[in-house]
């Protein structure tokens, strides 16, 4: 990240994919995970206006200290990730993406950030549905899993130190 090109993106490491039967895992080698989804997996669509409150709800669900040290960050819902776009962070044509955080981390903010568009943390509703199925408790648990990983990069962890934290929040 620099003030030449200040947009880091990143994509999810899944931690809980066993759970979620409808995908396969595909560990790049570059420090994160993606899923790829079967032929099969089921196409279900919640209105979008539901969809986000369960992401705020999410947010909600954050540790304390991670909520309140939130800054300068908005979130926003797409339906998936415009090809065009994950293509350039690199997803493969069937792999899909869950999230996306897109700015300046925290602790890459110098004395000069003010005066800045909010950062941006994506969710992609389709994928995120296709890989809960029907099962509304699966699903409030990836939009966790998901916000709770996205929130991470904001505060300045890279993928692998978020996948460190994901094991040890497991392991609880």
């Amino acid at each position: 990240v620099s003030a030449e090109n200040p947009t880091h993106y990143t994509t999810l490491a899944f931690r809980m994919a066993y759970n979620y039967s409808n995908c396969l895992i595909n560990y790049s080698g570059r420090g994160d995970t993606q899923i790829l989804l079967s032929e099969e997996s089921v196409n279900v669509s919640m209105k979008k206006n539901n969809f986000e409150q369960l992401i705020s709800e999410a947010i909600s669900a954050l540790p304390k200290h991670g909520r309140k040290a939130m800054d300068n960050v908005a979130f926003t819902v797409e339906k998936e990730a415009r090809r065009k776009k994950a293509k350039e962070i690199g997803i493969q044509v069937n792999e899909v993406l869950l999230g996306l955080y897109e700015g300046v981390p925290k602790t890459k903010r110098g004395a000069n950030y003010f005066g800045v568009l909010p950062d941006k943390i994506t969710i992609f509703q389709q994928p995120i549905e296709e890989l809960a199925g029907r099962d509304e408790k699966k699903l409030k648990k990836l939009i966790y899993e998901v916000v709770w990983h996205e929130v991470g990069h904001h505060l300045g962890f890279d993928e692998k130190e978020i996948h460190a934290l994901e094991t040890k929040k497991r392991k609880r």
